[in-house]
């Protein structure tokens, strides 16, 4: 039985634990090739044997996100050795600090904004034309209900979310005309260790496993799935539509 992904490549940032790991997992189940993209060689090692009993396939690549000539020399690997990209998975990320937005130092911010949004705007620079070569090039960018709840301390976590969600609706605006489909996940609370360093009191057992956040973001992913420019929100279990364009 031939599986929906097969022989497609698919790039997974944050691969090495939680919803990226899971989500890497699921695609290789799913028959693609994963280029599993994390700063954690040791997690990428546990992947790598994850995905090899499951059948599958991957390339480890540790890179931290904000080395953005490395995620350059990437981009050229990738072309030259498959020529495009089938399937980009945007879901490295930051918690930063927790505190009163007025209390927020300037360069912690800037760091947390390298990670959760400059980074991934230097992923779409030099991913954009592989990702216009596949057949049906898929973008799913993974981010919060932080950016939408406007929560007392989490205001930078929160306004980096924001930024990604705004990157995103207008990276499928301009790509609404061609194969590919953008869209943006939010997971809901989910068992990570972002979430336990958030929550330390909670008890995991009652937020979800990644696991089901990376079978939501693996449905974006698939070639018969049509929808751009939407944000899917698990725990509404539905794709929730932006405000129309003016």
């Amino acid at each position: 039985m031939t599986k929906p992904l097969a022989e497609k490549i698919a790039l997974v940032t944050g691969a090495s634990r939680g919803i990226g790991y899971a989500t890497a997992l699921a695609l290789a189940q799913a028959g693609a090739h994963v280029i599993a993209v994390a700063r954690t060689v040791g997690g990428l090692e546990e992947l790598d044997d994850a995905i090899q009993a499951a059948g599958g396939t991957a390339t480890l690549v540790p890179l931290d996100l904000t080395d953005h000539d490395g995620i350059a020399r990437l981009a050229l690997v990738l072309d030259d050795r498959y020529g495009h990209l089938d399937i980009l998975v945007a879901n490295a990320g930051q918690l930063g600090p927790v505190t009163p937005v007025p209390h927020v130092e300037v360069k912690e911010f800037d760091t947390l904004m390298q990670v959760n949004v400059t980074a991934n705007l230097q992923l779409l620079r030099c991913f954009d034309a592989l990702l216009r070569r596949a057949d049906a090039g898929r973008v799913v960018f993974v981010s919060s209900g932080a950016a939408h709840a406007g929560r007392a301390y989490r205001g930078p976590y929160a306004i980096s979310k924001a930024a990604l969600e705004a990157m995103a609706r207008t990276y499928a605006a301009e790509t609404v005309t061609t194969p590919m489909r953008v869209n943006v996940c939010n997971p809901g609370p989910t068992r990570t260790k972002m979430r336990a360093a958030l929550m330390p009191g909670e008890d995991p057992k009652t937020v979800q496993p990644p696991e089901e956040a990376a079978a939501a973001i693996v449905s974006l992913c698939l070639p018969g799935f049509q929808e751009t420019g939407r944000l899917f929100d698990l725990r509404a279990g539905r794709l929730l539509h932006y405000n129309p364009p003016d």
